[in-house]
This record gives C-alpha cells, sequence and structure tokens, in this order.
C-alpha cells in the first residue's frame, strides 16, 4: 500500500513537472545539505552501518531526490541512504533533480519515509503535525495527501500528547503504537512514567498493557471515592461538633435543653429536646 502511495504521489508530482527530468546526476556528497524539513529524526548505527556494507557491494540502487540551489543541491528524500553512502567511502551519488516548493519537499520527505517500517510512529506523528501548521492544512486535507484516512492521522496526531521523557521510554523499551495509545488513557505524567516502566520492564503485550492500565485507572477511582468518603467524614465531625457548642450556648443561657446521639454502622441519630416554653419565651 505504502508503495502504491509513493507511486501514486510521484505520478502526481510528474504530471505537475515537479521532476526537472528522468536523467539520473550522479553528484557529489559534499555538495548536498540535508533536507530541514526530514521528519526522520533518530538514525540507528547498526542498521546505518548494514546499509552501508550493502551500498559498497552493489552500490545506490534507488536514486536520491535532490533540489538545485545558488551554493549547491538541498536532499528532497533519501538521507539514510546519503549517510550511508557516507560511511561506505562513496563520493558521488545517483540523484533525481526536482523542483519542489516547500511543501512539495516537506511532502516527498514524509512520504519517502513512510515507506519504510523503520520510521517510528512518534516521528510520523510529529512530521504530520508540523505538515499541517507549516502550511495551513485542515487534518482532512493532509489525510487525503497522504493517502490516509482522517481518523488515521487525527489517531495518529494524539500521540504528541505524549511528553517527550515518555517517548525516550518509548523508544528504550521498543514498545509499539498501541502501547502508546493504551498509556493515552492515563492523564497523570508521573503515572504515565511508572507505567512504563512497568510495561517495558515487564515486556508486557499489548493487551496486557490495556489490562495493566485499566487497574491503574480503577485504583485511581477508588482514591478518589476514599478521599471523597473522609471529606465527607470530616464535615460531618465539624457539624457534630458545631451542635456540641450550640446545646452548651443554650444551656449556659438556663435553657434546660437536652441532646442525645446515637451511632450504628449505618447512621447516626440525633435528638435535640428543648422545653417549649423555655424556646418560646
Amino acid at each position: 500500500m505504502e508503495k502504491n502511495l509513493r507511486r501514486g504521489i510521484l505520478m502526481q508530482a510528474t504530471k505537475n513537472t515537479l521532476f526537472q527530468s528522468g536523467r539520473i546526476h550522479m553528484l557529489p556528497i559534499e555538495r548536498i545539505s540535508p533536507n530541514p524539513r526530514q521528519p526522520r529524526r533518530h538514525f540507528p548505527e547498526q542498521p546505518l552501518r548494514e546499509l552501508a556494507d550493502s551500498i559498497r557491494q552493489h552500490g545506490v540502487l534507488q536514486p536520491l531526490t535532490v533540489q538545485k540551489t545558488p551554493g549547491g543541491y538541498v536532499l528532497v528524500a533519501g538521507e539514510r541512504r546519503l549517510r550511508a553512502a557516507g560511511l561506505a567511502g562513496l563520493t558521488h551519488v545517483p540523484c533525481l533533480l526536482v523542483r519542489a516548493t516547500p511543501q512539495d519537499s516537506a511532502l516527498l520527505a514524509l512520504v519517502e519515509n513512510l515507506q519504510r517500517c523503520d520510521l517510528h510512529y512518534l516521528e510520523e506523528a510529529a512530521a504530520i503535525s508540523k505538515l499541517i501548521t507549516t502550511y495551513g492544512m485542515s487534518q482532512e486535507e493532509a489525510a487525503r495527501r497522504l493517502g490516509r484516512s482522517q481518523p488515521a492521522v487525527a489517531n495518529k496526531l494524539r500521540l504528541l500528547r505524549l511528553s517527550p521523557a515518555c517517548g525516550e521510554l518509548l523508544r528504550k523499551y521498543e514498545l509499539t503504537e498501541r502501547h502508546a495509545r493504551a498509556l493515552l488513557r492515563l492523564e497523570d505524567e508521573d503515572a504515565r512514567l511508572a507505567a512504563l516502566r512497568h510495561i517495558g520492564e515487564k515486556k508486557l503485550t499489548v493487551a496486557a498493557t490495556e489490562e495493566y492500565i485499566e487497574i491503574q485507572l480503577q485504583k485511581k477511582q477508588m482514591e478518589g471515592k476514599e478521599k471523597k468518603r473522609l471529606f465527607i467524614i470530616k464535615d460531618v465531625r465539624l457539624f457534630l461538633n458545631s451542635v456540641d457548642r450550640g446545646m452548651e450556648t443554650i444551656r449556659r443561657a438556663g435553657v434546660d435543653a437536652r441532646f442525645d446521639r446515637q451511632e450504628s454502622e449505618e447512621e447516626i441519630t440525633i435528638t435535640i429536646q428543648i422545653p417549649k416554653q423555655q424556646a418560646i419565651g
């Protein structure tokens, strides 16, 4: 599906004369600058070295996409291949030249990365958010441009509610997007971090994670009820103390008032008796 998505966008790009030609240019690596709109922020060393080994043997099989600038070239898509080619010792890489607006460049870089399964879902969410905010797109328009449904884009963007600290733990424990979505049910940051450490250290599945978070929510709900009950008990005691003080004041005024309180497991019964003549007089 992702390959078909990219092929469709590239066909549309060709239709709009985005590509200057079908000719491949061998360009010096030193003259190619990274794409500032690159959605990928993490380039793990081991996979990069593995790609470099493959490039040493077979070369760069898929051309990079670049845009010409007064000072050289700016990468539109293919930074991972560019880095690996440098590690492999290449001085030139095959490139296709495009005429790209900033929006085209950002979109192509995102789509090029979306077809790769190793793009982290948090990087994907951040890239979609940046695409929307930078170019004033609605979620519906971004979804259409990326070949996604609007609910899928909305769910992806919800992940940005997680803090950078949560993101670090999600990466550290290699937890999935479904783990991350389950975590959103917890509102408190400390609760999220504690849950992440437990989930990661115990290597919980998604189903086990959802069950664990449900238990945490139930505990919090019970704690809330207990706090509310304690507040009610405190208020009742204040009321009873006020009654006691009131009765004492009445007695000091010469009124023969009587006060009786009986308590059981279910209720507190208060009886107050004041002589009618004294009350009226």
